[in-house]
């Protein structure tokens, strides 16, 4: 049960699996955020995870806050804000220059 919201936890991502102990979760869902905060950022958006709720927030320059549940939706909250697709495989995200 979420204590922030009165919710039964949602199941994690597929990416969340594994035996780690909740410590090494905390501390992986913590580097997600900064990782997709730097992707993010790139297209004018924010991201925040506090660790006290189970969703990630997505914010625009306008202040407006989306909550998105896990990357999947992290991905279609940020295409629909800006109206267009967003990879985050881009290269420019992956340390990797054309050119």
């Amino acid at each position: 049960m979420c204590s922030a919201c009165g919710f039964p936890a949602a199941p994690g991502h597929w990416t969340e699996t594994g035996n780690a102990s909740p410590t090494d979760r905390l501390r992986a869902r913590f580097r997600r955020v900064q990782v997709l905060k730097s992707v993010l950022k790139e297209f004018g958006l924010a991201a925040h995870d506090d660790g006290l709720v189970p969703d990630i927030q997505i914010a625009t320059a306008f202040g407006s806050i989306t909550m998105a549940r896990d990357l999947d939706e992290v991905w279609c909250t940020a295409e629909r804000l800006l109206g267009h697709a967003v990879d985050p495989l881009d290269p420019r995200f992956l340390g990797q220059d054309d050119g």
